[in-house]
């Protein structure tokens, strides 16, 4: 028998960005039904970590500490060839990360989805069900009506909103006609996931073996389990790779014979593919649906709970007519740039430990060990924001705001709760629509007092307006700051350039401290520009060397392009706008995408 069900967010999938997205639409009072094919949680690890940031995340859903049970830190990520030489590290990875919580931390996938569902079951304003198929989307100016095949039945269920985070055949992403840009990777691997008898006996970093005689992964996992990954050979099938003496073998190597017992043996296909859009209409997508990256930077699942994070507060927002629709075309313009950042970082990745020729793998060697002699340890791209919801122009607006935490461990969201904040070195005016206003001098910011005030003297602004997802809106004056939220938020169109930022007209020329944030970490420079007209020269001088630049100006936007050597040959188009003395653009590196630049003027 048909059935009729409405609500105001209809999520489709409940994986942990579906779930995520569902928790955080409830905290602010939206009714949500969430809608999943399977029966139940998959029982078996998939994804294996999740960065400082996604703990956060998690934290405002009141879920870190179940989560942070299971998982397990590693204090490194090494690439290495086949004798075992270091191409590329990532360390500090155990150390606190900006998010206030350990860098890295490698997971057990489902107890991450168990606490979801369980918060899921608990929350009285989610509707969850599970066996339900979707089958058909029908899109109108009000909203959008999908049908569900339930069993025997089928049940139509209408809502103003409707994400899919339904994973990579995302069903809501085909019915809602949006193709996928597909960015040509695509390799075979098989596998393994073992429960861990004897700890002693296994590796205690994250290792990728770059050996073109077999391409392999190693890495820990969270509740006492261990991963292995091995690229399959040329005319190698799935269902040799997981016969089980050609599992054995490969696992011979590493000696573990008694101290694992494997538990899941599957072959995937790494892919990097991104939706053309992630909203048509009523309908957005989020997660997989909307954007697929090989595991080699194991940002897949972090990915999609930065979308719930981004996407949950406009959503609300929204639905409680508290801004208009267009706010929720800030999210793939805030997203979609990090996403491909991340997505370059991991086919970069991919690349190197994928080679099969020795002749290039050994000229890869070589060059990237130089590379690394040059530029020392990387550090995954942060997740600044470019564009959208932001007051362009003023010093970290994009930035990602750190959790400070107290001498006692306490932490910083947990004083200050979930929506917008409002920070001041001095004392300001009770906030306004919805942002949570204090000063430095607030009993309760005692903790972190000190930091939050480094924090703004070492960018010379008074107070910092940090948005639910705590990304930085901008920084200014309080009233100022208010204000521009208020008119970004309402009227939903772009701040317009100067307004609320207090300063004097200034020349373009001059000398800035620029940072790229790139996929092989932070590169940083200083730019001279000495304009003539329409044109402009100058020069770029970094780690990799002093390189002359000239490009032509339009108003205040600067653009050239600048050729690099490291970690490969390229050449970067540059963009870079100057606003009173701070500079904000992008380097887009081809097929790799573009990475956000930011800086200050020095001179």
């Amino acid at each position: 028998m048909a059935q009729d069900r409405t609500c105001d967010v209809l999520i489709v999938g409940a994986g942990p960005t579906g779930s995520a997205l569902a928790l955080f639409l409830a905290q602010q009072g939206v009714r949500v039904l969430i809608a999943d094919k399977a029966a139940d949680i998959y029982p078996l690890p998939r994804a294996a970590h999740i960065d400082h940031e996604t703990v956060r995340i998690f934290q405002a859903l009141g879920l870190a500490a179940p989560i942070m049970a299971s998982c397990r830190q590693a204090p490194r990520y090494d690439f290495v060839n086949a004798r075992g030489d270091v191409l590329l590290r990532f360390d500090g990875a155990d150390r606190i990360g900006a998010g206030g919580w350990p860098a890295a931390n490698m997971i057990h996938q489902p107890s991450i989805e168990r606490a979801l569902r369980d918060a899921l079951h608990a929350n009285p304003a989610i509707t969850l069900r599970t066996g339900w198929t979707l089958q058909a989307l029908a899109m109108d100016d009000d909203g959008a009506t999908a049908r569900f095949a339930d069993g025997a039945d089928e049940t139509t269920v209408r809502a103003r909103f409707v994400v899919g985070a339904d994973g990579t055949r995302s069903a809501t992403r085909a019915l809602a006609g949006i193709a996928l840009d597909d960015l040509c990777f695509d390799e075979p691997w098989l596998v393994i996931d073992a429960i861990v008898h004897d700890a002693a006996r296994l590796p205690t970093i994250n290792l990728q073996i770059c050996d073109p005689a077999r391409p392999t992964t190693c890495v820990l996992m969270g509740s006492g389990r261990h991963r292995w990954e091995f690229m399959l050979r040329p005319g190698e099938t799935p269902e040799q790779a997981t016969d089980p003496a050609f599992v054995a073998a490969l696992l011979a190597p590493w000696n573990v014979e008694g101290a694992v017992e494997v538990e899941r043996l599957a072959v995937y296909r790494f892919n990097a593919r991104v939706a053309h859009r992630w909203r048509a209409g009523p309908v957005l997508l989020a997660g997989d649906a909307a954007h697929q990256m090989p595991p080699f930077a194991g940002q897949g699942m972090c990915s999609g709970l930065r979308d719930a994070a981004n996407l949950g507060w406009k959503l609300a927002a929204v639905v409680a007519g508290d801004a208009p629709a267009t706010l929720l075309d800030t999210y793939q313009a805030e997203r979609e740039p990090h996403v491909r950042q991340i997505i370059a970082l991991a086919m970069m990745m991919g690349r190197t430990v994928c080679e099969l020729d020795p002749e290039i793998a050994a000229a890869r060697d070589v060059q990237m060990i130089a590379a690394r002699a040059q530029a020392g340890e990387m550090r995954p791209p942060a997740a600044a924001l470019a564009n959208g919801h932001l007051l362009a122009g003023s010093a970290a607006a994009g930035d990602y705001f750190p959790q400070f935490l107290g001498a006692a461990g306490e932490r910083l969201d947990d004083v200050l709760g979930a929506g917008a904040w409002l920070l001041a070195d001095a004392p300001i005016p009770t906030g306004e629509g919805g942002v949570r206003a204090a000063d430095l001098s607030h009993p309760a910011l005692a903790p972190f007092a000190a930091a939050i005030a480094e924090w703004l003297r070492t960018r010379d602004v008074p107070a910092v307006l940090v948005r639910p997802d705590r990304y930085v809106f901008g920084t200014g004056t309080p009233s100022d700051l208010q204000a521009a939220y208020r008119f970004a938020t309402a009227a939903q169109s772009p701040v317009p350039d100067g307004a609320f930022i207090r300063e004097s007209e200034m020349s373009i020329d001059g000398t800035y401290d620029v940072v790229v944030k790139s996929p092989m970490g932070e590169r940083k420079s200083v730019l001279t520009v000495q304009s003539a007209g329409d044109r402009f020269t100058g020069t770029n001088a970094g780690d990799a060397g002093s390189f002359d630049v000239s490009g032509a100006v339009s108003g205040n936007t600067l653009t050239w392009q600048q050729k690099i050597t490291t970690p490969m040959p390229m050449t970067l188009d540059m963009t870079a706008t100057i606003e009173g003395d701070t500079i904000t653009g992008s380097a887009k590196a081809g097929a790799f995408g573009s990475f956000p630049l930011s800086g200050q003027r020095t001179g």
